[in-house]
C-alpha cells in the first residue's frame, strides 16, 4: 500500500457525505473531484507573525532540495522557505514591497527564482537563495509605454532556451520576451478583447506536455487561457466560464489554477480548478463539481467557504497541493493531501 493509499482508507472512514455550504476553517475535511481529492490542513503554514509576518502570499514553488519557497509582500522576509510538513527553514529580506510573481527555472542544472515586483516595476532574478542576480526594469525603448507607471509586470515564463517571458498583468497587458540576459526579443499581446490580446494578462507559464514548448497565457476578466507559440502567435483559447484564473501551473499532466474568484467575481469566492492532459476540468476543490454538457463547462461556482482569494499553487513532489492567498487576512499557505 502506497502513501496515497493509506491516506484515503484512513482518512474516508466515517466521513459524512454531506458537506455544508460554509465552513470556516475546517480541520478535518476532504474536498475534490473525480480522481483529484484532498485532505485539508489549514495550519501548516502557520509562523509567528510577530517573527516572520506576511501580509500576502503571492506564490509557491518547490526547489529540487524538496524546500516550499513562499513569495510574501512583507520586505521584512519577502521569501520564506519551508520545508514539507511546514517547518520554517530561513527568511529572505529584500526591498520587494510588490513581489507578487515567483518562478522557479533549472538553468544547466543550477535553479534561480524570478520574482516580479508590481510596484517597483521590475523583474529580479535571484539565486536559489535569494541573491540578486539580474534587474529587468520597465521596457522604455520598446516604444510601448510613455512611463514606468504603465508597466506593472505580473508574471515569468522561462523557456528551455532561456528566453524570458514577463507578463505585464496589471500594466499595459503585453507579453514582453527577453533573452537570457535581458535582451528585448518581442512584445506582443496588449490590452484587448481579440485573441491575441488580454485583459487582465495575469499568469504565464511554459506548457511543454505535448513535447513541445507553448506559452500558456492567463486572461483572466475573460476567464479564459491562451496559446501562443514561443514567437509570439496566437493559436488557441481554454474558456473557463466563471473562473477567474491566476497563473497556470503545470505539473506532469495537469494544469493547476488558483482561481481567486468564481461566479461573477465575488468576493470572497475562490476556489481550485485543475485541467487533465486534454485541457478538461477534472476537479475544483472548493467548488461545486464541475459539468460539461454538450462540451460546454457550467460555470465555476464556490461550494464551501474555505478559501477567500487563493492567488497561486505549488504542487510538490507527492502531488499535494500548498496554496498561497492575496488578501485573505494574513493567512499563512494551507495544505491539500492528496488521497
Amino acid at each position: 500500500m502506497n502513501r496515497r493509499q493509506h491516506i484515503k482508507k484512513t482518512t474516508f472512514a466515517g466521513i459524512a457525505i454531506f458537506i455544508p455550504k460554509f465552513i470556516s476553517r475546517p480541520t478535518d475535511l476532504i474536498i475534490g473531484h473525480n480522481g483529484f481529492k484532498y485532505k485539508v490542513d489549514t495550519n501548516w503554514g502557520n509562523l509567528d507573525p510577530l517573527k516572520v509576518p506576511v501580509t500576502d502570499c503571492h506564490e509557491m514553488v518547490q526547489d529540487k532540495k524538496g524546500r516550499i519557497i513562499l513569495l510574501t509582500n512583507n520586505v521584512k522576509n519577502n521569501l520564506i522557505y519551508y520545508n514539507t510538513s511546514g517547518k520554517l527553514l530561513k527568511t529572505v529580506q529584500h526591498d520587494f514591497p510588490g513581489a507578487h510573481g515567483l518562478t522557479l527555472s533549472d538553468e544547466g542544472g543550477d535553479e534561480f527564482l524570478y520574482v516580479t515586483d508590481t510596484n517597483k516595476n521590475t523583474v529580479y532574478k535571484l539565486s536559489i537563495e535569494g541573491k540578486l542576480v539580474m534587474a529587468l526594469s520597465f521596457p522604455q525603448d520598446s516604444g510601448k509605454y510613455k512611463s514606468e507607471s504603465e508597466y506593472m509586470p505580473t508574471e515569468t515564463a522561462i523557456s528551455s532556451n532561456g528566453d524570458i517571458y514577463v507578463a505585464d498583468g496589471y500594466g499595459n497587458q503585453n507579453i514582453v520576451h527577453y533573452d537570457s540576459k535581458g535582451n528585448i526579443k518581442n512584445i506582443f499581446g496588449g490590452r484587448g478583447e481579440g485573441d491575441d490580446q488580454f485583459l487582465n494578462a495575469h499568469g504565464i507559464a511554459i506548457d511543454s506536455r505535448d513535447g513541445h514548448e507553448k506559452l500558456l497565457i492567463t486572461a483572466r476578466m475573460k476567464n479564459e487561457l491562451k496559446y501562443f507559440d514561443l514567437n509570439g502567435n496566437y493559436k488557441s483559447t481554454i474558456k473557463l466560464p466563471g473562473a477567474f484564473i491566476c497563473r497556470p501551473v503545470v505539473n506532469k499532466d495537469n494544469v493547476y489554477l488558483a482561481t481567486i474568484w468564481t461566479n461573477k467575481g465575488e468576493s470572497n469566492s475562490g476556489v481550485i480548478t485543475i485541467l487533465d492532459s486534454k485541457n478538461q476540468v477534472v476537479s475544483q476543490p472548493g467548488a461545486v463539481k464541475p459539468e460539461y454538457n454538450y462540451n460546454i463547462l457550467s460555470s465555476s461556482r464556490q461550494g464551501i467557504q474555505l478559501f477567500k482569494h487563493p492567488h497561486d499553487i505549488c504542487v510538490d513532489k507527492d502531488e499535494n497541493l500548498y496554496v498561497a492567498q492575496w488578501n485573505a487576512g494574513k493567512v499563512y499557505p494551507y495544505k491539500l493531501i492528496r488521497i
